[in-house]
């Protein structure tokens, strides 16, 4: 057994952990490459998908997201999510304007820059996880996709 293998009494959850975390670290290297740092692009993301979110509820007056709400969407600390939205801005990616309903707060907004970047990410990692799954047979596909579509109507 490699180092890699996993040990024969893993459970069903160990091994899904371990696939998270073998995918995540392939992110990392994929990332690498690439002008942003891998907390960058999740904070990108999460605020690709807090934006989406608040439209669809209704609730975006066009403004954006509070730093505050990525923060807590990705379980850290404000001050990190400032660090993080200062990077992204520098970049070209979000803008900032202040909360019309909290003068001390500050919202952020993808630019068109962003939107971009966060689609050629999502267009990466998709590949990504495409190119591990295709080495599965047909049958394997299949079958995980029905299992996948069990675990996600539990």
């Amino acid at each position: 057994m490699t180092s890699t293998s996993p040990p024969p009494d893993a459970t069903e959850v160990d091994l899904l952990l371990r696939l998270a975390r073998r995918w995540r670290s392939l992110g990392l290297q994929e990332a690498a490459g690439h002008a942003l740092s891998p907390h960058q692009e999740r904070a990108l993301l999460a605020l690709a998908r807090l934006s989406r979110r608040l439209a669809e509820g209704g609730d975006d007056d066009g403004g954006g997201v509070r730093v505050s709400h990525l923060a807590d969407h990705l379980g850290i600390a404000p001050r990190s999510a400032t660090e993080v939205a200062d990077a992204l801005e520098s970049a070209g990616l979000l803008s900032r304007s202040p909360d019309p309903t909290d003068r001390r707060a500050v919202l952020l907004a993808l630019t068109p820059e962003g939107r971009h970047t966060v689609g050629r990410v999502r267009d990466r990692r998709r590949a990504a996880a495409d190119a591990a799954v295709s080495a599965l047979s047909p049958a394997d596909r299949a079958e995980l996709r029905r299992l996948l579509h069990e675990l996600l109507e539990a």
